[in-house]
C-alpha cells in the first residue's frame, strides 16, 4: 500500500496542478488578477497533496524516481486535459515526445546495467 499511496496522491495533485496552470486558458477574457487568485487557490490544494506524496513516497522511492513518476503522471493527465477540457488535439509529434519521456522513465526505474 505504501508503494501505491504516493502514486495516488501524485495523480490527484497533478489534476489540481493542471487545472491551476492551464484551466484558465479556456477563459481568455477573464481578468488576469482573478485568474491568478483562482489558480493560486487551486495550487494550494495541489501542494497539500504533492508534499505528502513525496514525503510518504521517499520511504519507497528515490527522489529521482519520485520526480520521474510525477513527470509521467503530469504528461498523462495533461494529455487527457488538453483533449477533453481544452478541446485541443494531440499530434503524432506529441505522442513521440511523450513516448521518449516514457522511455527515459523506463531507464530511471530499470536496474543499473
Amino acid at each position: 500500500m505504501q508503494k501505491f499511496l504516493p502514486i495516488v496522491l501524485l495523480v490527484l495533485s497533478n489534476v489540481f496542478m493542471t487545472f491551476a496552470w492551464y484551466g484558465h486558458l479556456r477563459y481568455p477574457t477573464s481578468p488576469l488578477l482573478k485568474v491568478i487568485l483562482i489558480s493560486w487557490s487551486i495550487a494550494l490544494l495541489e501542494y497539500c497533496l504533492a508534499v505528502p506524496a513525496n514525503r510518504i513516497g521517499h520511504a519507497v522511492y528515490s527522489a529521482a524516481e519520485l520526480k520521474t513518476l510525477q513527470e509521467v503522471i503530469t504528461l498523462i493527465i495533461f494529455a487527457v486535459f488538453s483533449v477533453f477540457f481544452l478541446k485541443e488535439s494531440l499530434t503524432i509529434n506529441h505522442g513521440i515526445g511523450f513516448g521518449l519521456i516514457a522511455l527515459g522513465a523506463f531507464f530511471v526505474f530499470r536496474s543499473p546495467f
